[in-house]
């Protein structure tokens, strides 16, 4: 559905921000304005602000700056349509029109939601019921209370072929609606459809606003074709779009600021954890990953925590979804994962050794670069110039399947730096691999690292904006791209653009504030301390001085990131025992390196 823009500004303008966003932030009135702590990072003092006249928010300890439908998305993780369509049932307005076929699909999805609802009140009246009897002496054994059946909704189906059907059909349903749901299956030979799930502990499956469209289902007896079923794919439901307890998770996961969801193997799992304490868990639908269920992990934190078994199994699974996340990681994105104990999945430890053994396994959480690098370390020895280059080959193709072109460099300079350390011999002798920490390369290393981690330089150019804040209004892009490689100037320069995004009209005096409530009072003293060490000259353009220092500064940040990637290639040669390749890069270098003498000079 598409909404324009007449639409969107009635929509806002019948709901304050600041009570739309103060059911999910404990907002206080400063002003004009409402200050609260932030909803996306952890803080004790207020950096988030709400603007009823404006309409918008903004957090400066986040950078995250919108309007009430954007707040809905970031906080609940929902599509731009579905939090349209919410704030315009709170707000009393109807949606526009939309193509006659729209409305007619979407009656038809309401009916067949209604019926999955009835189907999930069913289940849960069969589990209450003497013929449910087994099945709950299952959940007993597996330490589930009736509460926690209450909790996710578990029912039962019986073992009636016809059981649902008859119940739902009572109701007005039609077999065709329900073939169509996923509850009834029609036979292929023909004759009359039947229940789809029968003798079976039922999960339902909610969508992303928390509404029951499938189930997932456990056979009870020994005997069944498959342990786990889940329904078919339907006009409600695609399992590869769709994680089990999303909707709750995302809740919580914002509540308690988390970094990321933690993504278990199977529903029972996800109930032992949220039963721990963890109520941030998800799980997939009995298959790998998807794209499309990495982003809506995404949507509710930059690094979930994938939990594997850490037999032989479970690493398979890890390095499947591994394969699959490569060529569409972004900054800011990627995935940890926590390997458990041998033969224990996450409900079995939690029953075993209780929740803070869960929670240590998932302090230990591997960054996805490492579990990366030790697969590909111990996939075969590397005891001949062949295996080595094989290694080498294989680093450069899983790098080349990232597709963010920076972030695939980052990850190719840190495989082979990793490789470098694994074969230099102690003393770096005049070897081979000695050659990479010695000679020319270090000398050139070592000038291009003076020249572009020149300090003085830096805090110069983060000082003197912050004395002549004017300046970013030319200034801002340029400011923003400049390479720093100290994190605190980095934070100072984020803070300020935060500040300049929010206002564009500031002064030094509304800079300093800003600094200090954002717990950079420090940094903002050591500047002014030491920033003067380079002078800006009396005469001339103060842009075009600042711009000439920092156009100075980003060249030779890019030099080092130049002769970065030469060392890597050179490494690459050195292990596949490639002399053309080696001749080709050793003159690059060399190159370089007259290069950089030339412009010292």
């Amino acid at each position: 559905m598409r909404f324009g823009e007449e639409f969107l500004d009635e929509l806002k303008s019948r709901l304050r921000p600041s009570d739309v966003i103060g059911r999910s932030v404990k907002l206080r009135r400063q002003g004009r304005e409402f200050a609260g702590l932030s909803p996306f990072n952890q803080e004790k003092t207020p950096s988030f602000f709400v603007n009823d006249d404006k309409g918008f928010y903004h957090c400066f300890s986040s950078g995250k700056h919108g309007d009430i439908i954007s707040f809905l998305q970031e906080i609940e993780g929902l599509s731009f349509v579905e939090a349209v369509e919410r704030l315009a049932a709170e707000a009393g307005l109807a949606l526009p029109a939309t193509d006659p076929q729209d409305a007619v699909r979407a009656k038809k999805h309401n009916t067949m939601r209604d019926w999955v609802g009835e189907a999930a009140r069913y289940y849960a009246k069969e589990l209450t019921r003497v013929r449910g009897r087994h099945a709950r002496q299952y959940l007993q054994g597996r330490e589930l209370n009736e509460a926690q059946w209450a909790e996710f909704g578990l029912g039962y189906a019986p073992t009636q072929r016809t059981g649902l059907k008859d119940h739902l059909v009572e109701l007005g349903a039609s077999p065709a609606e329900l073939v169509e749901a996923g509850l009834l299956v029609q036979p292929d030979s023909g004759g009359s459809p039947f229940d789809r799930f029968r003798d079976r502990i039922m999960f339902p499956i909610a969508d992303l606003r928390g509404r029951t469209n499938a189930f997932g289902a456990r056979a009870l007896s020994k005997d069944a074709k498959a342990k786990y079923l889940n329904s078919p794919e339907t006009p409600l439901f695609h399992k590869g779009k769709t994680l089990y307890r999303y909707a709750e998770a995302r809740k919580f996961a914002a509540a308690k600021h988390s970094t990321g969801l933690i993504v278990a193997e199977g529903y029972m799992d996800v109930i032992a954890l949220v039963g721990a304490g963890f109520g941030h868990a998800v799980a997939p639908l009995g298959t790998a990953l998807t794209e499309d269920q990495m982003a809506l992990l995404w949507r509710v934190g930059p690094e979930p925590i994938l939990c594997f078994d850490g037999d032989a199994a479970g690493k398979r699974a890890a390095y499947r979804a591994l394969d699959r996340v490569l060529p569409i990681l972004e900054p800011g994105q990627t995935l940890r994962f926590a390997w458990l104990p041998d033969g224990l999945d996450p409900d079995d430890l939690i029953r075993k050794n209780g929740a803070n053994a869960m929670e240590e396994i998932l302090i230990q959480a591997q960054p996805l670069v490492d579990v990366l690098w030790q697969r590909e370390w111990e996939l075969e020895p590397l005891n001949t110039p062949e295996q080595r280059a094989g290694l080498s080959a294989r680093l450069r193709s899983i790098t080349d399947q990232i597709a963010h072109k920076e972030l695939a460099s980052l990850y190719r300079r840190d495989l082979f730096d990793r490789l470098a350390k694994k074969f230099a011999k102690p003393g770096g002798g005049r070897n081979w691999r000695g050659n990479l920490r010695s000679g020319p390369s270090t000398e050139l290393r070592n000038k291009v690292r003076k020249g572009q981690n020149n300090p003085a330089e830096q805090r110069f150019l983060v000082s003197w904006i912050i004395q002549n804040p004017q300046l970013l209004e030319t200034l801002d892009e340029a400011f923003a791209e400049l390479k720093l490689d100290d994190p605190g100037l980095d934070a100072v320069r984020n803070a300020i653009l935060d500040l300049w995004l929010a206002q564009p009209s500031v002064d030094r005096a509304a800079i300093t504030g800003h600094l200090t409530q954002v717990k950079l009072a420090d940094q903002l003293r050591f500047l002014e301390n030491s920033a003067g060490a380079i002078k800006p000259p009396a005469d001339g353009d103060p842009r075009e001085v600042w711009r000439q220092v920092a156009d100075e500064l980003n060249a030779r940040a890019g030099a080092e990131e130049e002769h970065a990637a030469l060392e890597a290639r050179l490494l690459e040669s050195l292990m596949a025992d490639d002399p053309k390749a080696l001749r080709q890069i050793s003159a690059a270098r060399r190159t370089a390196g007259r290069d950089q003498n030339k412009g010292e000079g």
